[in-house]
């Protein structure tokens, strides 16, 4: 039955009764219509008084913050209060599950690799993730409402938001002396802005040494060919005597096999970055392999240098590239012939470390090199002296190599030296690389 009609129907009764309660008291005064009159009007009385006490529940209970239940009165104040009790339950659970996606939302942003700042349409910051701080020098919380550009003053930054919003980002270099961001910005809700950064510091430092790379593979494929073209004139203008002719030729045969050595340094490089990692399983001979460098070493001395193998840690197994390790290895005896004096003194070692793992190390008697040149030796084409690497007949590659291939074995190149005490170059590799191993006796 609907609440309005019950209601109607209990006042109705309730007159009814008062009123035939009043006729029977009235009866016995001889006055029965005034006293169903006044029976039926205390029978309203008496309903509208406990329509008032339903009432006033509610009443209290709206004016509260609804932590317990509604009244359960029966009739119209009941229904009004679970009706509302109903409704405001269902209001605060799509509030909570609005504040619970405005959560998540911003759980996922703080998770962000990219900053992440929410513009008022004032630019004031409303919220911003920790990168998007630490891109900036920001407090999330402190900077709260504060205008960004009175925060970053970059004037490049301050010019690009007075701007409408473009599609371009804006590069953003220095911003604390070594960092680079692309910061990019997107309407949003009512004069908004969502703004976006990302730190490519490392992608500029990576686009810079391609172009590096580029350009001096370009120098130094050039070089050579720029002499062999003029050779070839020469010889094709020019009436050389047979001892001339043979000059040219072996000039010619010099560069023709430094170009074909930077083309094979090229390649390994290029096959140690799009390789997969070497096997973890595979174990060779650490002896056996440090011999053959060795001999290789002394074949490119010709007794020019005393080059000696120092073995007594015993036999070992490393676990890899027996072919990257041997270029490895190689690459850092034949720098130290390369550049050490005639005369000089070249140890090679396997040494044991205290914490697990080992070394090889390859050291020199050489002319040293100057502290502030030892950070960027592994970098390609990188030479302190550049006359005298070409001389030698170094292509600029073989520390980067060494640095890749002991990399990819889970190890690192350590490289100490001083000027006018020689260089000491260690291969510093793991203990899930390397073990003892047991020599059988033939």
């Amino acid at each position: 039955m609907h609440p309005l009609l019950a209601r109607a129907l209990l006042a109705l009764a309730m007159a009814l009764v008062g009123g035939l309660s009043g006729w029977w008291i009235g009866e016995a005064g001889r006055l029965p219509a005034a006293g169903a009159l006044g029976g039926a009007l205390v029978g309203h009385a008496l309903f509208l008084a406990q329509d008032a006490v339903r009432a006033g529940r509610l009443l209290r209970w709206l004016r509260t913050q609804q932590d317990h239940p509604a009244p359960r009165d029966t009739g119209l104040w009941g229904e009004l209060g679970y009706r509302t009790e109903r409704s405001l339950r269902g209001r605060d659970q799509a509030v909570e599950r609005e504040v619970s996606r405005l959560a998540q939302f911003l759980s996922a942003m703080e998770a962000s690799p990219n900053g992440v700042i929410l513009l008022d349409a004032n630019d004031q910051i409303e919220w911003c993730n920790h990168v998007a701080a630490d891109h900036f020098g920001l407090d999330p919380v402190r900077d709260r409402m504060q205008r960004i550009a009175n925060l970053v003053r970059a004037p490049a930054f301050v010019a690009w938001l007075q701007v409408p919003a473009q599609n371009e980002p804006l590069i953003l270099a220095g911003l604390d002396g070594t960092r680079s961001l692309s910061l990019l910005r997107r309407p949003y809700g009512e004069g908004q802005r969502l703004l976006l950064t990302q730190d490519i510091t490392e992608r500029e430092r990576a686009d810079a040494m391609r172009r590096d790379f580029v350009a001096n593979v370009s120098h130094e494929i050039r070089t050579p060919l720029t002499v062999l073209s003029g050779f070839v004139e020469t010889m094709d203008s020019l009436p050389l005597s047979e001892a001339e002719r043979r000059r040219v030729l072996g000039l010619m045969t010099q560069q023709t096999e430094r170009m074909q050595a930077l083309v094979a340094d090229l390649l390994t490089l290029a096959g140690l970055e799009g390789s997969p990692r070497p096997p973890t399983d595979q174990w060779h001979d650490v002896v056996a392999l440090l011999d053959q460098v060795v001999a290789d070493g002394r074949a490119l001395s010709r007794q020019r240098h005393v080059i000696v193998l120092d073995v007594s840690a015993g036999a070992a197994e490393l676990a890899g590239s027996r072919h990257e390790l041997l270029s490895a290895v190689g690459n850092l005896i034949s720098n130290a012939v390369r550049y050490t004096p005639e005369g000089g003194r070249i140890g090679v070692q396997l040494v044991w470390r205290e914490g697990g793992g080992a070394e090889i190390e390859v050291s020199d008697t050489g002319p040293g090199i100057a502290r502030e040149h030892i950070p960027r030796l592994t970098e390609r084409f990188y030479r302190v002296d550049g006359s005298r690497s070409r001389e030698t007949g170094g292509t600029g590659l073989g520390l980067a190599i060494v640095k890749h291939v002991v990399q990819r074995h889970g190890g690192e190149l350590v490289i100490d030296s001083e000027p006018g005490k020689g260089s000491r170059f260690r291969l510093v590799l793991p203990a899930s690389r390397v073990r003892a191993a047991h020599r059988v006796a033939g």
